[in-house]
């Protein structure tokens, strides 16, 4: 009897183990439980369609100006419906635009077309500010002469079990590899300007760092950090891992840099003057209380927070589903109405 109370003490002791050192690779595995097919076909398909003006950061009309610029990126293919782009994503373009009048706000679509119908009336908002770029990236063409040129003629996104999510994660960094600045997801709401900030990064928590406000510009600490954000990325790529190839590589890289493994300890003097943000900045509502967004209930106490913050991060993968009224008073549509009126004001009863 004292025999198999033991094993079964060994055996359930060996389970938590188990259990506690999977959690973080289960769970970014299966995300959300999403595992519904996703269109690529405009991934390697040079459109011929009409359609939104090409990026050409070479041209006169696109000249980027060194750490003046905002990157967001849209990289899901569309149809014959057209291009789309919700209110919320568009409130994160005009609150970017708003907040930092002297940087130029850039929207990447990977998928070349119009507008659809729904679309255009939002996008007639953002092109009223002068410092919003709307452009198509053709990915082939995209990578030429970077250090994914190879890497991604070998298809390795293609197979990836999220290869939106996932080119989404390449572009960012790609793209501040290429021409330096700042990348935001378009589940961000910019509350204050962001024009003094250089080679920075936000903690989602004490332990990681995450890959939704990111910046690294064109001086040598810039290039250091973007150049060894790439190189891993291409190292480390995993298609069926969630969060390997985002938020994973910019705590990798750091890790290193700052030579320490967690995000309390990445210090503007440990990380020889990169700075890691604390997750008030930023993230200053945890994806586990996503909710507090959308509830009114205990509002002030999340209003005192997010007014601290520099940006918020709605989390977009969980609260999509959430609908927000204009006319009412939480959180989010509190600081929608506020950092993107235009865009805010123009949707009739549900934001």
């Amino acid at each position: 009897m004292k025999r198999r109370l033991l094993f079964g003490i060994i055996l359930a002791s060996l389970f938590f183990v188990y259990i506690i050192v999977s959690t973080e690779e289960v769970r970014q595995r299966i995300p959300f439980l999403d595992a519904r097919a996703y269109n690529t076909r405009c991934y390697n398909e040079a459109s011929t369609a009409e359609g939104i003006r090409d990026f050409e950061p070479e041209s006169n009309v696109d000249k980027l100006k060194p750490g003046r610029n905002i990157f967001f990126h849209e990289t899901s293919c569309f149809g014959e419906e057209g291009l789309m782009l919700n209110a919320r994503q568009a409130c994160a373009v005009e609150s970017a635009a708003r907040m930092n009048p002297s940087m130029t706000v850039y929207l990447l679509f990977v998928s070349k077309s119009e507008f659809s119908n729904n679309t255009r009336e939002i996008v007639k908002h953002l092109l009223n500010y002068r410092n919003i770029k709307i452009r198509h990236i053709q990915p082939d063409n995209y990578v030429k002469n970077t250090p994914l040129e190879a890497w991604y003629a070998r298809g390795a996104l293609k197979k990836s079990r999220w290869p939106n999510s996932h080119m989404s994660d390449v572009l960012r960094y790609l793209t501040l590899w290429k021409y330096g600045g700042i990348y935001l997801d378009l589940d961000v709401v910019v509350t204050t300007s962001l024009e003094d900030l250089t080679n920075f990064a936000g903690a989602e928590d004490w332990d990681d760092v995450a890959a939704g406000v990111i910046g690294f510009d064109m001086s040598e600490l810039g290039r250091r950090i973007a150049d060894a954000c790439v190189r891993d990325l291409k190292k480390n790529f995993r298609g069926d891992l969630w969060g390997n190839n985002g938020p994973g590589v910019i705590t990798r890289t750091l890790q290193k840099f700052c030579a320490t493994k967690y995000a309390r300890d990445m210090t503007t003097a440990r990380c020889h003057s990169f700075t890691v943000f604390p997750p008030s900045i930023f993230y200053p509502v945890h994806y586990k209380k996503w909710k507090n967004y959308f509830e009114v209930k205990n509002s002030n106490e999340t209003m005192k927070i997010l007014n601290k913050a520099k940006a918020i991060h709605v989390w977009n993968k969980l609260s999509k589903a959430e609908q927000v009224r204009v006319d009412s008073n939480v959180p989010y549509a509190v600081i929608a109405r506020r950092y993107c009126p235009h865009v805010f004001n123009s949707c009739k009863t549900v934001f």
